[in-house]
């Protein structure tokens, strides 16, 4: 018998994507979907796409849950910051796919305006990047999925960080599709219409990743992050660039060998190579980098609704419970 899983706030496209995970997962299934908005309907009927696969019908938010079940959150912060000290000690171990849990007490008061209102509860959750931190993720009861910003950038800057105290600038430039900047909104700025052909930035140096960026990354620069709305579904392609005192080190090789120990990162020969159509509908961070005199020019490319949340909230759910890490991943997810 597989494992029963419940997924708060299901309904939106983070939950269509974890519903798809689990209906193929071999130790995992999805027992109880969540949604306020549409309690009582069958998922199928949300999502046509997913007759056949899903059976459950949508019931109305609550922790009143199966004894052990492991819980993802896929809620708006606010929902996250209430539930999950509920659910901690009712005993679930839970991974947050909200921003709620993500940054440090002062870091959370200087990006959000106001005091952590779960502080017991942040200090023990683990930021739940697995090629940073898999050995913490595996003993954790919380684990704070990172941003899909971040999941393209947070990795390579990690492992770049000891070298980065000899850089002058750190600059991320990442474009996303609507999934990923505007999720399941009503948004008019995320609408058809003003996307269709259109190219814009949004956010710029107040996006609320910026600061997690900085943080997980634990370079000793500041980062200037600039998100760009791109006029596509899924995906998001980020061209970091490092500019150094002197000649640059050897990035390719230090992240080519980074790569070689992931089994979701995928070193590229060239930069010209990462796109957005060889990652779309799986959980894998395509990279590739070039250096030429004191620059250097990082690529990379994930899809935002897997490898930048539903996918990297399975995988960090694998470790926790001692599967194994690619499970339910490995099959592309349409």
């Amino acid at each position: 018998m597989k494992q029963p899983v419940a997924i708060l706030g299901a309904a939106g496209l983070t939950g269509r994507e974890l519903i798809l995970l689990f209906s193929r997962h071999p130790h995992l299934e999805a027992a109880v979907l969540t949604s306020d908005k549409y309690a009582g309907e069958r998922v199928a009927r949300v999502y046509p796409e997913l007759d056949g696969i899903c059976s459950l019908a949508f019931q109305k938010h609550t922790l009143d849950l199966p004894q052990g079940c492991p819980v993802l959150l896929a809620t708006p912060d606010d929902v996250a910051l209430q539930a999950v000290p509920e659910l901690l000690s009712r005993g679930h171990r839970i991974v947050d796919l909200s921003g709620a849990f993500r940054l440090e007490p002062d870091l959370f008061l200087r990006t959000y305006g106001k005091e952590h209102p779960a502080p017991e509860a942040l200090k023990e959750a683990v930021y739940g990047l697995p090629e940073i931190q898999r050995d913490r993720i595996r003993k954790a009861r919380l684990v704070a999925n990172p941003g899909c910003f971040p999941t393209g950038c947070v990795f390579i800057l990690h492992r770049l960080a000891p070298f980065l105290g000899e850089a002058l600038a750190v600059v991320v430039d990442a474009k996303s599709g609507v999934s990923g900047a505007g999720g399941r909104t009503e948004d008019a700025g995320f609408a058809y219409q003003n996307v269709y052909e259109n190219f814009r930035a949004y956010k710029v140096l107040r996006h609320q990743h910026n600061p997690e960026i900085q943080l997980h990354s634990q370079s000793p620069l500041p980062v200037v992050f600039v998100p760009h709305l791109l006029p596509l579904y899924r995906g998001i392609l980020s061209t970091i660039y490092l500019i150094w005192k002197e000649k640059a080190p050897d990035v390719p090789a230090l992240l080519q060998q980074a790569a070689l120990a992931e089994v979701f990162v995928r070193y590229r020969e060239t930069p010209e190579e990462i796109e957005l159509k060889k990652v779309q509908n799986s959980n894998y961070l395509d990279l590739s980098c070039r250096s030429q005199g004191n620059t250097t020019t990082i690529v990379s490319a994930i899809d935002n609704l897997l490898k930048g949340a539903a996918g990297q909230a399975l995988q960090n759910l694998n470790l926790m419970l001692d599967f194994e890490e690619e499970a339910g991943l490995l099959r592309p997810v349409e």
